[in-house]
Protein backbone atom coordinates (compact mmCIF):
# COMPACT_ATOMS: atom_id res chain seq x y z
CA UNK A 1 0.00 0.00 0.00
CA UNK A 2 1.41 3.39 -1.01
CA UNK A 3 2.01 6.20 1.47
CA UNK A 4 -0.73 8.76 1.30
CA UNK A 5 0.51 11.44 3.75
CA UNK A 6 3.86 13.19 3.90
CA UNK A 7 4.67 14.98 7.15
CA UNK A 8 7.46 17.56 7.10
CA UNK A 9 8.78 19.22 10.23
CA UNK A 10 10.19 22.76 9.84
CA UNK A 11 12.61 23.64 12.68
CA UNK A 12 12.82 27.08 14.29
CA UNK A 13 15.37 29.46 12.79
CA UNK A 14 17.06 31.93 15.17
CA UNK A 15 19.52 34.69 14.27
CA UNK A 16 21.74 35.98 17.08
CA UNK A 17 23.83 39.16 16.91
CA UNK A 18 26.25 40.10 19.67
CA UNK A 19 28.31 43.25 20.25
CA UNK A 20 31.23 43.41 22.66
CA UNK A 21 31.48 45.86 25.53
CA UNK A 22 33.71 48.86 24.82
CA UNK A 23 35.11 51.92 26.49
CA UNK A 24 34.74 55.11 24.47
CA UNK A 25 37.11 58.03 25.02
CA UNK A 26 35.96 61.56 24.35
CA UNK A 27 38.82 63.92 23.63
CA UNK A 28 39.25 66.89 25.92
CA UNK A 29 38.66 70.31 24.42
CA UNK A 30 40.86 73.32 25.15
CA UNK A 31 39.96 77.00 25.22
CA UNK A 32 42.59 79.67 24.68
CA UNK A 33 42.16 83.21 25.96
CA UNK A 34 44.69 85.84 24.89
CA UNK A 35 44.99 89.19 26.65
CA UNK A 36 47.37 92.03 25.90
CA UNK A 37 49.04 94.42 28.31
CA UNK A 38 50.16 97.54 26.58
CA UNK A 39 53.63 98.83 27.36
CA UNK A 40 54.93 102.30 26.77
CA UNK A 41 57.72 104.80 27.09
CA UNK A 42 58.02 106.95 30.21
CA UNK A 43 60.58 109.72 30.64
CA UNK A 44 61.13 111.46 33.98
CA UNK A 45 63.54 114.36 34.20
CA UNK A 46 64.58 116.50 37.14
CA UNK A 47 66.65 119.65 36.46
CA UNK A 48 69.60 120.76 38.53
CA UNK A 49 68.52 122.12 41.90
CA UNK A 50 70.46 124.99 43.47
CA UNK A 51 70.31 125.35 47.26
CA UNK A 52 71.36 128.73 48.74
CA UNK A 53 71.49 129.11 52.53
CA UNK A 54 71.80 132.80 53.56
CA UNK A 55 71.04 132.40 57.25
CA UNK A 56 74.61 133.01 58.46
CA UNK A 57 75.06 135.89 56.01
CA UNK A 58 71.92 137.68 57.21
CA UNK A 59 72.83 136.94 60.82
CA UNK A 60 76.19 138.68 60.37
CA UNK A 61 74.34 141.86 59.33
CA UNK A 62 71.19 141.66 61.43
CA UNK A 63 71.37 139.01 64.13
CA UNK A 64 68.23 137.33 65.28
CA UNK A 65 66.93 138.07 68.79
CA UNK A 66 68.32 134.78 70.07
CA UNK A 67 71.73 135.47 68.55
CA UNK A 68 71.67 139.02 69.95
CA UNK A 69 71.09 137.69 73.46
CA UNK A 70 73.87 135.11 73.04
CA UNK A 71 76.34 137.69 71.70
CA UNK A 72 75.47 140.15 74.49
CA UNK A 73 75.94 137.44 77.12
CA UNK A 74 79.28 136.48 75.57
CA UNK A 75 80.43 140.12 75.56
CA UNK A 76 79.33 140.53 79.20
CA UNK A 77 81.28 137.46 80.23
CA UNK A 78 84.34 138.66 78.34
CA UNK A 79 84.03 142.12 79.94
CA UNK A 80 83.82 140.51 83.37
CA UNK A 81 87.01 138.53 82.68
CA UNK A 82 88.79 141.68 81.49
CA UNK A 83 87.66 143.67 84.55
CA UNK A 84 88.89 140.92 86.85
CA UNK A 85 92.25 140.92 85.08
CA UNK A 86 92.44 144.73 85.28
CA UNK A 87 91.70 144.79 88.99
CA UNK A 88 94.30 142.10 89.58
CA UNK A 89 96.86 144.11 87.61
CA UNK A 90 96.03 147.26 89.59
CA UNK A 91 96.43 145.41 92.88
CA UNK A 92 99.80 144.04 91.76
CA UNK A 93 101.01 147.58 90.88
CA UNK A 94 99.88 148.94 94.19
CA UNK A 95 101.68 146.16 96.06
CA UNK A 96 104.91 147.02 94.24
CA UNK A 97 104.71 150.70 95.19
CA UNK A 98 107.83 151.97 96.94
CA UNK A 99 108.51 155.15 98.86
CA UNK A 100 110.33 157.59 96.61
CA UNK A 101 109.68 155.45 93.57
CA UNK A 102 107.46 156.11 90.57
CA UNK A 103 103.85 156.88 91.18
CA UNK A 104 101.85 153.61 90.70
CA UNK A 105 98.68 155.49 89.86
CA UNK A 106 100.34 157.35 87.02
CA UNK A 107 101.88 154.12 85.75
CA UNK A 108 98.47 152.42 85.92
CA UNK A 109 96.80 155.27 84.08
CA UNK A 110 99.43 155.11 81.35
CA UNK A 111 99.08 151.33 81.05
CA UNK A 112 95.26 151.50 80.96
CA UNK A 113 95.21 154.21 78.30
CA UNK A 114 97.98 152.77 76.12
CA UNK A 115 95.74 150.18 74.33
CA UNK A 116 93.31 152.90 73.30
CA UNK A 117 96.14 155.12 72.11
CA UNK A 118 97.70 152.35 70.08
CA UNK A 119 94.40 151.22 68.56
CA UNK A 120 94.19 151.65 64.82
CA UNK A 121 90.96 152.28 63.04
CA UNK A 122 90.02 149.47 60.67
CA UNK A 123 87.48 148.59 58.04
CA UNK A 124 85.10 145.64 58.20
CA UNK A 125 83.04 144.39 55.28
CA UNK A 126 79.45 143.38 55.79
CA UNK A 127 78.18 140.74 55.50
CA UNK A 128 81.21 139.04 56.96
CA UNK A 129 79.99 135.55 55.98
CA UNK A 130 78.95 134.55 52.50
CA UNK A 131 75.97 132.35 51.65
CA UNK A 132 76.29 128.56 51.60
CA UNK A 133 75.70 127.31 48.09
CA UNK A 134 74.97 123.67 47.34
CA UNK A 135 73.40 121.96 44.36
CA UNK A 136 71.81 118.63 43.47
CA UNK A 137 72.67 117.17 40.07
CA UNK A 138 69.99 116.69 37.48
CA UNK A 139 68.46 113.31 36.80
CA UNK A 140 66.94 111.73 33.69
CA UNK A 141 65.14 108.37 33.80
CA UNK A 142 63.94 106.67 30.62
CA UNK A 143 61.88 103.50 30.91
CA UNK A 144 60.60 101.51 27.98
CA UNK A 145 58.36 98.48 28.42
CA UNK A 146 57.26 96.24 25.57
CA UNK A 147 53.75 94.94 25.13
CA UNK A 148 52.97 91.66 26.85
CA UNK A 149 50.76 88.86 25.61
CA UNK A 150 49.12 86.62 28.21
CA UNK A 151 47.97 83.15 27.15
CA UNK A 152 45.40 81.45 29.36
CA UNK A 153 44.78 77.79 28.50
CA UNK A 154 41.65 76.16 29.85
CA UNK A 155 41.67 72.39 29.42
CA UNK A 156 38.45 70.47 29.92
CA UNK A 157 38.72 67.10 31.60
CA UNK A 158 38.71 64.08 29.32
CA UNK A 159 35.62 61.85 29.55
CA UNK A 160 35.34 58.08 29.32
CA UNK A 161 32.05 56.35 28.50
CA UNK A 162 31.47 52.63 29.02
CA UNK A 163 29.17 50.98 26.50
CA UNK A 164 28.02 47.53 27.70
CA UNK A 165 27.77 44.52 25.40
CA UNK A 166 24.53 43.66 23.61
CA UNK A 167 22.89 40.44 22.45
CA UNK A 168 20.15 40.61 19.81
CA UNK A 169 18.09 37.47 19.06
CA UNK A 170 15.80 37.40 16.03
CA UNK A 171 13.44 34.51 15.23
CA UNK A 172 13.47 34.32 11.46
CA UNK A 173 11.38 31.12 11.16
CA UNK A 174 8.81 29.78 13.54
CA UNK A 175 8.71 25.99 14.00
CA UNK A 176 6.06 24.33 11.88
CA UNK A 177 4.71 20.90 10.82
CA UNK A 178 3.62 20.51 7.22
CA UNK A 179 1.23 17.65 6.44
CA UNK A 180 0.90 16.93 2.76
CA UNK A 181 -1.39 14.37 1.10
CA UNK A 182 0.60 12.63 -1.59
CA UNK A 183 -1.90 9.93 -2.54
CA UNK A 184 -4.07 9.95 -5.60
CA UNK A 185 -7.52 11.45 -5.85
CA UNK A 186 -10.46 9.70 -4.22
CA UNK A 187 -13.41 9.02 -6.44
CA UNK A 188 -16.89 8.22 -5.33
CA UNK A 189 -17.90 5.68 -6.38
CA UNK A 190 -14.48 4.08 -6.71
CA UNK A 191 -15.28 2.52 -10.09
CA UNK A 192 -14.81 5.82 -11.78
CA UNK A 193 -11.15 5.68 -11.04
CA UNK A 194 -9.32 4.69 -14.20
CA UNK A 195 -6.75 2.83 -12.18
CA UNK A 196 -9.30 1.12 -10.03
CA UNK A 197 -8.51 -2.43 -9.18
CA UNK A 198 -10.95 -4.43 -7.25
CA UNK A 199 -9.83 -5.45 -3.88
CA UNK A 200 -9.90 -9.10 -3.25
CA UNK A 201 -11.70 -9.76 -0.09
CA UNK A 202 -11.13 -13.13 1.33
CA UNK A 203 -13.75 -14.40 3.60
Amino acid sequence: MNQLIEITSVPIEIEMKTSHARLEYARASADLEISRNKGGLSIKSRPIRLNIDTFEMRSSVTPTPVQTVEQTAQKGKQAAYQATATYAQQGELLLKAKVGGPDPLAQYAFTALSPDMNAQPGLDFLPSVGPEIDWDPGELNIRFEMDKLNFDWRLNQAQFEFVPGDIEITVKQQPDVIIKYIGGPLYVPPSTDPNYEPVDVQA
